[in-house]
Parts: C-alpha cells; sequence; structure tokens
C-alpha cells in the first residue's frame, strides 16, 4: 500500500518526467590520502653552515582518472626545489603527491572536466601545503608557506591552450 501511495504521489508532482531522466547530482569526497612523499636534501650537513638564502622552483600539476562507477581520483603534484640563491646548490627537494577518492554523479562533459580540473585540486591543495610545510621543517629548515593556489585561472589557461592547439592544427 506504502509502495501505491509513493508511485502515485510521484506521478502528481510537476517535473518528474525531467527528474527521472536527469541522474541526480551527487558530490562526496570519499578519501583524502597522500599517494607519494619525497624529500631530500643532498647538501646536508654542509647547507646548514652557511646562511640561509633561499631561492625557490616550484611545479604544480593536477591528474584525474576514473577508479569506478562514478568513482574519481583526483591527484596534486606539488614539487619544491630550494636552493642557495647565491651557490645554487640545492637545499632541498620536497615533492608530494596529494590524492583524494570522489563520487560524483550527474555532472558531466564540460561540467565534470571542471570540477576535476579545478574545484577538486582545490579541496586537496591545503593538505598538500600541510605535508610539505611538516616535511620542510622536519627536514632541518624554515618553514615553507606555499602561497594558495588558483585552479580556475590554471584550469582556463590549460582549456584556453587546448583550444588554440586544436585550432593550429586543424
Amino acid at each position: 500500500m506504502a509502495e501505491d501511495n509513493n508511485q502515485s504521489a510521484g506521478s502528481n508532482t510537476q517535473g518528474t518526467a525531467s527528474d527521472q531522466q536527469k541522474p541526480q547530482l551527487q558530490f562526496a569526497l570519499q578519501r583524502i590520502y597522500v599517494k607519494d612523499i619525497s624529500f631530500e636534501s643532498p647538501n646536508a650537513p654542509q647547507v646548514f653552515q652557511q646562511p640561509f638564502k633561499p631561492k625557490v622552483g616550484l611545479d604544480l600539476n593536477t591528474t584525474s582518472n576514473q577508479v569506478g562507477d562514478g568513482l574519481y581520483e583526483v591527484v596534486v603534484k606539488v614539487t619544491a626545489q630550494v636552493s642557495h640563491s647565491e651557490t645554487g646548490n640545492t637545499s632541498f627537494l620536497v615533492e608530494v603527491e596529494q590524492a583524494g577518492m570522489f563520487r560524483i554523479s550527474g555532472i558531466e562533459g564540460e561540467q565534470l572536466e571542471h570540477t576535476l580540473g579545478a574545484f577538486c585540486p582545490n579541496v586537496l591543495f591545503p593538505y598538500a601545503r600541510e605535508c610539505i610545510d611538516n616535511l620542510v621543517n622536519r627536514g632541518g629548515f624554515p618553514p615553507l608557506m606555499l602561497a594558495p593556489v588558483n585552479f580556475e585561472a590554471m584550469y582556463a589557461q590549460k582549456k584556453q591552450r587546448e583550444a588554440q592547439g586544436v585550432g593550429t592544427t586543424q
């Protein structure tokens, strides 16, 4: 009887047909984890015997792939190489791949691409920053506080490069 009531109630509401056609929007963070981590200080202990004058080189990359039905892994890879600004000797090299599993449904095409390329990395980056800061401190160096990153702008630049690449090859 309850099933009959639910079915008849559903048939009386407007928009039910369109609701059945569109999958329900779902976005849920399933897990955050470190996929890969590395810290090297190739010139220790000599690097600690001179004044610390850092020159920071930073590389940032994001990737994503579908690992199940509606389940996506997003990885933010951050590499920071800090060298002495005068001698050029490497003080330390730190690399972190911060990953997350996201359950996403009801989002397709360009919106899904944008979610995986900008929104998810924005969720993961603070964890990568904290991990890097912790590793650098444990390595005996002053904290390396990375500035926030605008993944929206990075995603827009990537899409612009792709559009220019497609336009020049055709």
